[in-house]
């Protein structure tokens, strides 16, 4: 519970100013959304000491109205540290709070994703990982209402549905990729065979590895820990690599056994990167690596920053031990940088140490009992270099180019810049802030990072068929002047990345507004 609070009062500077952003009042509890069909509510007045003589209402569980009495639900108090809201596994959802306890273990893609959504506003979470709203929604629905809950005080997430060409290009990728095949689980499905290829090599890496560790069989096993990194633990932890949850979740844990952490994943590349791309305040990617290396002009700049396009290739293969020690700093705060960790459970928490132990384990203590220090921590060496660089490399470049950052007059600078985070189009937002290279070869060896777009719409959906999908993005874009960038090759993306990094290595600073400017303060 301590580490709990610690955490929660970390946040309170953004919370505080993101509550004052507009359209936060909650609506009437009689017009939240039309059409909604009504749900069985138990009234009870609320207890001595409470605020007045108001009364709470709560709805009672479908499948068990009446049977038991249900707690009480006062009004007022703050939602992560008053015991009045402790006890319920909380959520808001476009204006509403929902209690998730009888539903977590219940959620058909697993409790580990839809523990990302306690403790705050899941808004965009779940839109963006539904690709059948209407169903979804439907479901939400059914949950219990937490009547009197102070929605205000939670910091308003963006809200996807919103967004007329996101729902347009849902609507077309469900008629015209999956022809309604979707609701089997067809967007889930196709990438059997990548995650076979992956592991298969994994396997063999390894087993050359033990059997004579080297700098050169080390690289080869770091390419294979990065081919993980890239494809099978990013779509399992986005829940898209299998319709089974338990295979995602186990496909997941492979970012334990490489050097990661799949819990500090979820909430720092869920919650923070990809429902805020590119948010100087939000985004943790643009900012975790500050002040060594600047992605953006919103943050201060250093003297050095003028070589950073330089020295950042010898900072990038130390990003695997970045990670290691920023997993351990991260349980101990109970906060990566961009999201803190309300949901997690003592075993995801556990998972942490387990998963490095297991890492180490298999990458120094086997091959240092079968072949000593020497050749042991050369491999080592070469495996953590050669992973870092390639995932350094590969997810940097998606972002960290002109169409994607606000350098400039466009699209991008009026999207996170001239906008406030309330009146963002979200859709419009991930279609700017993220740059495409390459097609079919390189999606299937980047786990479709290298269609970035597409992933950041649609993070739910098996990274085989982000090359159909990607047609429809580009169309639809097009009919509304939204740029859309693409390069045709790695090479290409990696050279004007180096160069926007040069170039924003000596730009002014560019006075930041709202949450960003608190944000700001603290780093």
């Amino acid at each position: 519970m301590q580490l709990a609070r610690s955490g929660s009062q970390a946040c309170r500077p953004a919370r505080r100013a993101a509550a004052a952003a507009p359209g936060r009042a909650a609506p009437p509890a009689a017009a939240r959304r039309p059409g909604r069909r009504a749900v069985p509510v138990v009234r009870a007045e609320l207890p001595a000491g409470g605020v007045g003589t108001a009364v709470a209402e709560r709805p009672a569980p479908l499948e068990k109205a009446g049977e038991s009495a249900v707690p009480e639900v006062p009004r007022g108090g703050d939602p992560w540290e008053d015991p009045k809201w402790q006890q319920y596994k909380w959520t808001v959802y476009r204006g509403t709070a929902y209690d998730l306890t009888s539903f977590i273990e219940r959620h058909p893609a697993g409790s580990w994703l839809i523990n990302l959504a306690i403790g705050r506003d899941c808004t965009a979470l779940f839109e963006s990982y539904h690709l059948r709203p209407e169903v979804a929604g439907a479901r939400l629905a059914r949950l219990p209402v937490l009547e009197g809950f102070p929605v205000d005080a939670v910091p308003r997430s963006p809200y996807p549905n919103d967004s007329e060409v996101y729902n347009a290009i849902r609507d077309r990728v469900r008629a015209e990729v999956f022809k309604g095949q979707d609701s089997k689980g067809a967007h889930r499905s196709g990438s059997e065979g990548a995650a076979l290829a992956v592991l298969g090599y994994a396997a063999a890496a390894y087993a050359l590895y033990v059997s004579a560790p080297s700098a050169l069989t080390g690289a080869l096993l770091g390419l294979g820990g990065a081919w993980i990194g890239l494809t099978i633990q990013h779509c399992g932890n986005h829940g898209a690599m299998s319709t089974n949850a338990a295979v995602n979740g186990l496909l997941g844990v492979c970012n334990d056994l490489i050097g990661g952490s799949s819990l500090m994943w979820r909430y720092h590349h869920q919650v923070s990167h990809h429902i805020h791309c590119n948010d100087d305040a939000l985004d943790e990617d643009v900012f975790n690596a500050f002040p060594f290396l600047r992605f953006d002009a919103r943050l201060p700049r250093a003297w050095y920053h003028r070589w950073q396009h330089i020295y950042m290739w010898a900072t990038f293969p130390l990003l695997t031990l970045v990670f290691v020690f920023g997993d351990l700093q991260a349980l101990f705060d109970n906060r990566t940088q961009g999201a803190t960790l309300y949901g997690a459970t003592a075993w995801e928490r556990a998972t942490v140490v387990l998963g490095k132990v297991a890492h180490f384990s298999l990458l120094l203590a086997l091959p240092w009992a079968l072949h000593g220090p020497g050749a042991t921590l050369a491999g080592a060496a070469a495996y953590t270099a050669m992973q870092s660089v390639v995932l350094a490399a590969t997810f940097a470049v998606s972002h960290n180019v002109p169409e994607a950052k606000p350098l400039d007059a466009g699209t991008p600078r009026s999207t996170l810049y001239d906008t406030e985070l309330a009146a963002r189009d979200w859709g419009v937002q991930q279609l700017v802030t993220s740059a495409n290279w390459g097609g079919v070869v390189g999606n299937f060896f980047t786990g479709g990072l290298n269609l970035q777009v597409e992933h950041h719409l649609f993070p739910a959906i098996s990274f085989m068929h982000y090359p159909a999908i990607s047609k429809i993005v580009a169309e639809e874009a097009a009919k509304r002047g939204i740029p859309y960038a693409h390069y045709d090759t790695l090479p290409q993306i990696v050279a004007r990345f180096v160069r926007y990094m040069k170039e924003v290595g000596v730009a002014d600073q560019v006075p930041a507004s709202g949450t960003a400017a608190a944000q700001l303060k603290r780093l």
